[in-house]
């Protein structure tokens, strides 16, 4: 695979960061996610990354779906680890704002990877554009063992979702107050006397030093706090929570939500993306509509474009290399251009355009 030589301010993720071992982790619990992995990690591969993406799989994901990762692993630099799901103690009564976040939970086990200097987590609904990832590294040093580097979560919820809290509006948000360029270099910094909607933040992207201790710390947590009860986002609530007042946050760039493009455009610019987290529906559960829609509200049609940009080079090289079975596993996991034609996993109607309305508790239409 061609690599990319782009070195720009810094964005080989050299700098301080020679001799470290670094790796990238993603979770997947169902075939749906195979396609969102795949161009996870042909992004990051694409753009130069020189570290390993580390998969957490479950047992809900299909022996044809762990075939297509298995035989992507030379090419997309994976590693594959199969783990048990983490759910709460029996005894905890969860309330949740869609079914699929159970599965969630188990992001936590990503920091059960021991011997790296430094990891980052990435959402398997994320994409790498504009540059190399591995820059996310230069901040490892500065980060306390015991602390996490992440973004603000997003709570404008300009859309109104009944389900989102009430001190969710833009007045609250932590980008709200940011603007371009700063934004890229000085985000919002959370304090103990911030407002409390400072202090969530989102967890599709997160930097951590893994280790033994931490990771024991986080199971007592989550054994023993009677909070689990309160999350409606698992394992991100559980983050916020357990890493109060112990995490730094980042420019938006690394984990700039696709919402982001039109309710915060004071700070948004297209070419300073490097990770984009594709929230709600994901892309490859539609096609780009031919009046240029996507999304729930439409609003999405370009940034869900440069998904199928990437999948459409990713195919293009594998047929290249006549590596069809790859492909074939592939096929009932990614909308067809023309419309369902064939047998497609029966979970992709809940990360399409009907996601939003699960969450709302409303009856899904059939993907068109």
């Amino acid at each position: 695979m061609a690599m990319s030589n782009d070195t720009t301010n810094g964005t080989d993720g050299s700098n301080g960061t020679e001799g470290k071992k670094y790796a990238y982790t993603t979770l997947i619990t169902r075939g749906s996610y195979l396609a969102g992995v795949i161009i996870l990690a042909h992004t990051l591969r694409k753009h130069g990354s020189r570290h390993p993406l580390i998969v957490f799989y479950t047992s809900g994901v299909s022996d044809s779906a762990v075939r297509a990762l298995e035989l992507e692993q030379k090419n997309l630099n994976l590693i594959l680890q199969k783990v048990d799901l983490l759910l709460p103690p029996a005894h905890i009564k969860t309330w949740l704002i869609a079914e699929r976040f159970t599965d969630t939970w188990t992001k936590l086990r990503v920091f059960e990877v021991f011997g790296y200097d430094a990891v980052c987590y990435l959402d398997a609904d994320m994409a790498i554009f504009n540059r190399n990832m591995d820059c996310i590294f230069e901040h490892e040093a500065g980060l306390p063992s015991d602390w996490i580097a992440a973004n603000h979560a997003c709570v404008c919820n300009k859309e109104r979702d009944p389900w989102a809290p009430d001190d969710w509006r833009e007045e609250n948000c932590g980008f709200t107050p940011l603007e371009h360029p700063q934004a890229l270099t000085e985000p919002t910094q959370v304090t103990p006397e911030s407002r409390p909607t400072y202090h969530l933040l989102n967890s599709g992207m997160f930097l951590y030093h893994p280790s033994k201790e931490l990771w024991a710390q986080m199971l007592e947590f989550f054994s023993t706090t009677d909070k689990l009860s309160t999350f409606k986002f698992p394992d991100q609530d559980f983050l916020a929570e357990f890493f109060r007042n112990r995490w730094q946050s980042l420019g938006w760039q690394f984990n700039a939500l696709k919402t982001m493009r039109y309710w915060h455009p004071k700070m948004w610019r297209d070419d300073e993306v490097i990770c984009l987290h594709y929230i709600v529906d994901k892309p490859w559960a539609g096609r780009v509509r031919e009046d240029g829609t996507a999304g729930y509200k439409g609003n999405d049609g370009e940034t869900h474009r440069w998904w199928w940009n990437e999948w459409e080079g990713y195919v293009r090289e594998r047929k290249a290399k006549g590596e069809d079975e790859v492909l074939g596993l592939l096929k009932k996991y990614v909308a067809s251009a023309k419309g369902d034609d064939g047998e497609q996993d029966p979970d992709m109607l809940a990360i399409g355009t009907g996601a939003q309305k699960f969450a709302n508790n409303e009856k899904p239409e059939d993907e068109a």
